[in-house]
C-alpha cells in the first residue's frame, strides 16, 4: 500500500486516481494515516464484507434450543460417512 502526505495527495488527486486502481492509497498526516483512498471495486467488496459480517453472531448469544437444534443436526443419508464423524465417541 501506498503512503501519501495529505498536501501530496490533495495537489496530485487525478495522479492518485490513477493509482488506486492497482492499490490502496494511505493518506497520511503527521505520520498517521487520516484516511484511506480506495478504487470503486475495492469500496464495493468491503461494503459487501462489512454487510456479511453483520449477518453473523456470538456463539454465546445462543439459547440452549438453538445450541441442542444444532447439536442434533444431520445431513442426509447419503452423507452418513460424514455424519458419523460428528458423533461423539
Amino acid at each position: 500500500m501506498r503512503e501519501v502526505p495529505t498536501t501530496e495527495f490533495t495537489r496530485n488527486f487525478g495522479r492518485y486516481r490513477e493509482i488506486v486502481q492497482r492499490e490502496p492509497v494511505a493518506v497520511m498526516s503527521h505520520g498517521r494515516p487520516t484516511g484511506y483512498f480506495v478504487s470503486a471495486v475495492e469500496y464495493e467488496d468491503l461494503q459487501r464484507y462489512k454487510n456479511l459480517a453483520q449477518r453473523t453472531f456470538a456463539t454465546q448469544d445462543l439459547k440452549h434450543e438453538e445450541i441442542d437444534a444444532i447439536a442434533s443436526g444431520r445431513m442426509s443419508s447419503e452423507h452418513d460417512h460424514l455424519n458419523a464423524l460428528l458423533d461423539v465417541k
